[in-house]
């Protein structure tokens, strides 16, 4: 059986070894010795379980925790605090932010890792859980999709898409989601969302979205306004999966070096959800013919998102997204248009 991923995060050194000694045996280990570095480990790596010490320079254990708990993609990690003393108030501060435990300093190893153990245990049942409930409202998941898809495909209508380019980019989103260490009913909620990202686009008149050449600069500004309206039509809901269609509509069109819209977000500003989209959206468009443009090879798409890492596109997906062409070519071979 292949070992669970523990990330220890501390900026004592000496903290990091006594608890990479007590838990190395039965567990991989990974470190950071700041918050900056484990957020980009847990953006980077699928983990199981973090160890997160609270009091550090810079961003402190509450805020990693928050960030963390924030984004879809590491949500799921179930987060234990290290403290070598908390009060009541910071307890409960914990606790509301999504930490699963506490440990304190000076360490007792067993009780370190019966505390690891019970938490790993308690993850492992609630992703077991989950998927039991997922198959169980596997028609109605279905229903949800195909109304979803729909959806998406009614604001093909007044553009120059196919009816497959919802399928293919949402499958492209599912795969890049799961490499990016999405939870697998995280990483379905967002392939069902996806299909929603130009749902704006029924507010565009179909002169803008179906003119040939290229758009003057007034029509482009008109035209950049569909990830509002997608939003806006979209709403607030109680659903986690219209929530989570709501920022890919509003996000898919942002840009890692801060010339996107519609508000010109920046890096890691920008929700990694639509940061996940934006690349599955434009592989798709590039690999597809229309009116306007002839469909690139695979070759050349590749070639245009490696140039755009760090321009375009989130540096750390690409590089995950090329990963798994053998994946995205089978869906391209599956839902031709």
């Amino acid at each position: 059986m292949e070992q669970q991923t523990l990330l220890v995060v501390d900026d004592t050194p000496a903290n990091i070894d006594v608890l990479a000694g007590m838990l190395k045996d039965d567990y991989q280990i990974k470190v950071a010795k700041n918050g900056e570095i484990a957020l980009k480990i847990a953006q980077r790596l699928p983990l199981d379980l973090i160890l997160l010490d609270i009091m550090m320079p810079g961003i402190d254990g509450f805020e990693v925790c928050r960030r963390l708990k924030s984004d879809h993609t590491t949500r799921h990690i179930p987060i234990i605090f290290v403290t070598a003393k908390i009060t009541a108030e910071d307890e409960l501060k914990g606790l509301e932010l999504g930490a699963v435990d506490y440990i304190t300093k000076p360490f007792n190893p067993p009780i370190v890792q019966q505390r690891v153990k019970t938490q790993l245990a308690l993850f492992n049942q609630s992703r077991e859980l989950a998927i039991k409930v997922k198959q169980k409202t596997a028609e109605l998941a279905a229903t949800q999709l195909k109304v979803i898809q729909k959806l998406g495909r009614a604001a093909e209508y007044k553009d120059n898409e196919t009816g497959m380019h919802v399928i293919r980019m949402s499958h492209y989103t599912h795969i890049l989601a799961k490499a990016a260490g999405m939870c697998e009913v995280d990483a379905d909620m967002l392939m069902a969302a996806s299909p929603m990202h130009d749902i704006g686009k029924i507010g565009i008149s179909d002169a803008i979205l179906r003119k040939p050449g290229k758009l003057t600069d007034d029509e482009f500004e008109e035209m950049k306004k569909h990830a509002e309206i997608g939003a806006e039509i979209i709403g607030d809901n109680e659903s986690d999966l219209l929530k989570m269609a709501k920022i890919v509509a509003i996000s898919h069109h942002e840009k890692w070096n801060g010339t996107g819209y519609p508000y010109g977000l920046k890096g890691e500003d920008i929700p990694r959800i639509g940061r996940i989209v934006a690349i599955a959206d434009v592989f798709d468009a590039l690999t597809c013919e229309r009116p306007y443009k002839r469909a690139w090879s695979v070759e050349e798409a590749i070639s245009h998102l490696q140039q755009q890492a760090g321009e375009h596109f989130d540096p750390q997906l690409v590089p995950l997204f090329l990963e798994h062409m053998d994946e995205i070519t089978k869906v391209m071979q599956s839902f031709k248009d």
